[in-house]
């Protein structure tokens, strides 16, 4: 079988959690790890499954993400697939479900996709690579959110491992049921 992980990314961690999800499919299908970027041509044709990660940024999940589901949508729904979606938000345990988060729901929401099963996972903070302006507004939203604000740390990982592994073997299940 073969698999197409697609994902869009900020700060990588949506990337990060990609590459954890693929070592779960090592053995089972032939995966093709791509990164959306505008312009990219990608033909689903080429494929009996799909898991797609996207990342919030702001309160919007990537417009390029959005413009590829809404070409593509119909032909997403005839193969066995997947959504995650990575925020911060989701360090909340009354958040981190995509009936739960807000953004979640209100992107899945505004596609006419289907995804057979969906996830939300929280991000990561990387305060020193983020240019002064992200940086404060970032570090602003936390304080609202009452989140980490220290900027000096370089990175403030939230994602909980174990639910990504969870949802990696419910991949493997959906694409391989023999497993």
């Amino acid at each position: 079988m073969k698999v197409l992980l697609l994902y869009t990314t900020h700060e990588k961690q949506t990337l990060k959690i990609m590459q954890r999800i693929k070592t779960h499919l090592v053995g089972k299908c032939d995966c093709d790890l791509l990164e959306l970027l505008p312009g990219s041509k990608i033909d689903l044709g080429s494929y009996q499954a799909v898991l797609i990660g996207c990342s919030i940024r702001y309160g919007f999940y990537s417009k390029t993400m959005k413009k590829f589901i809404d070409a593509n949508f119909a032909q997403l729904n005839t193969l066995k697939s997947g959504f995650f979606g990575v925020n911060v938000v989701a360090r909340k345990p009354h958040k981190n479900t995509p009936e739960t988060n807000l953004y979640t729901k209100k992107f899945l929401a505004k596609i006419a996709w289907q995804p057979t099963i969906k996830a939300v996972f929280a991000g990561a903070l990387y305060y020193p690579k983020y240019n002064w302006f992200d940086r404060n507004m970032i570090r602003f939203i936390m304080w609202l959110g009452k989140g980490d604000t220290d900027v000096t740390k370089e990175v403030i990982e939230y994602t909980n491992w174990a639910k990504v592994d969870e949802f990696a073997e419910q991949f493997v299940a959906l694409i391989d049921p023999q497993s």
